[in-house]
């Protein structure tokens, strides 16, 4: 998923799980296991009275089940009130992109509408996939029709009963062309038979949709996936109120949604409160209320947490010292957790000078990753090797760390189509941050690259989603632990958040076969090959991978952060 990381500095965006991803995107029926890569390091708690109990988990949907998995029956229609209280946090420097589930594509937008909206399934703190409004499955022989029974009491929260008729209207309306250019639904719903047609135009129904009575649905894909229902978790493929939805405009400032949360309260570019949903089918959420400040009332944030009001924040790197001074009383409020992310510079590879690889390869050695990880971000975060973040299934830890070596440069651009870096054409940077470091770098070779930024991250997502952008920094996060999401996502030819125009058949023949096989050593194999030759034609740059570096109150517990961030706030709970 998109994460805008230039918007990320001492917010708590930075943890939030980039739709794409983040564009930060963001980055696991259960995630792939790992086998030759190291696991994802285990979400941490803040200190915390035992959570709620939670559901059985299903059996892999690498199983070809056909009967459906037992779990324990439907919580009662009126589950006991949580415990109360206001939790506080800054939240970012603009409103959400957008709470229409079906339109997101960043970190910030996804964090908010998953304690508003829900899904058939959802991924849990240890990113295992958990029911939500399905309370069982089926997976057929051939492991390509999934078969979900909906809970006796999903409801919106209006107390409107949710049907399967429900989910498919979410799931066609996620998938309407005439909604928007470039649905989220191309990079996460194509896998369902009939989607692409119905993107495309060609078809004006999903034909990989069977809705069998008002409790069962069943969902048909192209080919056996392992990772299809971690998939579903993300928020393109949440329930949404058809009443609601078809005002059209912006409905979804009062959503009747299906989440833990409703809105109570929302002050463009200052405060988004959002209050218990009592109505809520699960256990209800022991918070009443959750303020998030936005615009210039999020800003300070460490600032305001060191002065008790607000009760979490990230811990910008400048400040990481002083907070991990265990003198400091803040550092036993302090904990870190390796995310499953890239922050990367991408390339057009079809727009110039970067039509060249000679080109991209010289770029791509004048940044120092591990001075920019050292140095620059003071040992905050992990700086890359390749694509895959270290705790990524496939994760390859044998590439060699990147070495930088500026003095290659004019020789690498010498052997371009472009003969000379005087022959190079105009050069123009979008995103900030580290362009701007590059566009530095590259001044002292006589080449003016100049760095332009976008007020609004929305309309960032929108140029890059078009591909007009020659150069851009970006960042990305996991939106389930599966190399898939990584690779297949940012650089299959197909895909829509392939923002670079990045095409090699042959990688494309890789990531087709480990999509689709069922043995998961050589899906990591293939993975990696796909991985090495990506890395070879330079279409990006990656710099590092993030570490969540959070404080949080000691009376906050229940609050967990996973290598995909914050995923609930259900569980969070105030104990003073």
């Amino acid at each position: 998923m998109n994460c805008p990381r230039h918007r990320l500095i001492g917010s708590l965006l930075v943890l939030l799980a980039l739709l794409a991803g983040c564009t930060f995107a963001p980055q696991p029926v259960a995630p792939v296991t790992p086998t030759l890569a190291p696991p994802p390091a285990m979400p941490t708690t803040a200190p915390a009275t035992p959570p709620a109990s939670e559901l059985e988990r299903p059996t892999s949907p690498n199983a070809a089940a056909v009967e459906a998995t037992p779990f324990p029956p439907p919580q009662p229609a009126a589950p006991p009130r949580g415990a109360g209280g206001t939790l506080i946090m800054a939240l970012s420097a603009q409103d959400p992109t957008t709470l229409d589930p079906a339109l997101v594509g960043d970190v910030l937008s996804a964090f908010v509408v998953r304690q508003l909206f829900t899904g058939l399934v959802r991924l849990d703190d240890q990113l295992d996939v958990q029911p939500d409004l399905a309370q069982a499955w089926t997976i057929s022989p051939d492991g390509r029709t999934y078969t979900f029974t909906l809970r006796d009491d999903a409801r919106f929260a209006d107390g409107t009963p949710i049907t399967s008729a429900d989910v498919q209207f979410s799931l066609e309306r996620a998938t309407d062309p005439r909604l928007a250019a470039n649905l989220p639904a191309a990079t996460y719903l194509t896998d369902i038979v009939g989607v692409r047609e119905k993107l495309n135009g060609t078809a004006g129904s999903i034909r990989g949709i069977d809705v069998q009575d008002e409790r069962t649905i069943a969902l048909t894909i192209d080919a056996p996936k392992s990772y299809f229902l971690a998939k579903l978790a993300h928020p393109v493929s949440f329930v949404v109120d058809r009443r609601m939805a078809e005002r059209g405009g912006e409905w979804f400032t009062q959503p009747n949604g299906s989440g833990a949360f409703t809105i109570e309260q929302w002050q463009r570019n200052e405060l988004l409160v959002l209050r218990r949903n009592e109505n809520f089918y699960r256990d209800i959420a022991e918070l009443e209320r959750i303020r998030f400040l936005l615009g210039a009332n999020a800003s300070n944030a460490l600032v305001q947490y060191e002065e008790g009001r607000v009760d979490l924040t990230s811990v910008p790197s400048f400040a990481l010292e002083r907070v991990r001074d265990t003198s400091n009383p803040l550092s036993r409020e302090l904990i870190s957790v390796p995310q499953l992310s890239l922050t990367y510079i991408g390339m057009n590879v079809n727009l110039p000078p970067f039509d060249d690889i000679k080109v991209r390869e010289a770029f791509s050695l004048l940044l120092d990753r591990n001075k920019i990880a050292e140095v620059s971000l003071r040992n905050s975060v992990v700086p890359a090797r390749g694509i895959l973040p270290p705790g990524m299934p496939g994760y390859n830890d044998a590439l060699p760390a990147h070495v930088a070596a500026p003095d290659q440069f004019a020789d690498l651009i010498a052997q371009s189509k472009y003969g000379s870096i005087a022959n190079l054409p105009p050069i123009v940077a979008y995103g900030g941050g580290w362009t701007d470091t590059l566009s530095q770098l590259a001044a002292t070779y006589g080449i003016t690259l100049e760095v332009r930024s976008f007020e609004n991250f929305g309309t960032y997502l929108t140029a890059l989603r078009e591909n007009r952008l020659p150069m851009f920094a970006t960042g990305w996060i996991a939106d389930y632990p599966d190399p898939e999401n990584f690779l297949g996502v940012l650089f299959s030819s197909e895909s829509g958040e392939n923002h670079m125009g990045y095409r090699n058949p042959a990688v494309d023949r890789l990531l087709e076969a480990a999509a689709s096989s069922t043995d998961q050593a050589e899906r990591e194999s293939l993975y990696r090959e796909a991985e090495q030759l990506i890395l070879a034609d330079h279409p990006v740059i990656p710099i590092y991978h993030d570490v969540e570096h959070m404080l949080i109150k000691p009376y906050v517990t229940g609050l967990t952060v996973t290598p995909l961030g914050i995923l609930e706030m259900s569980n969070v709970e105030l104990i003073r």
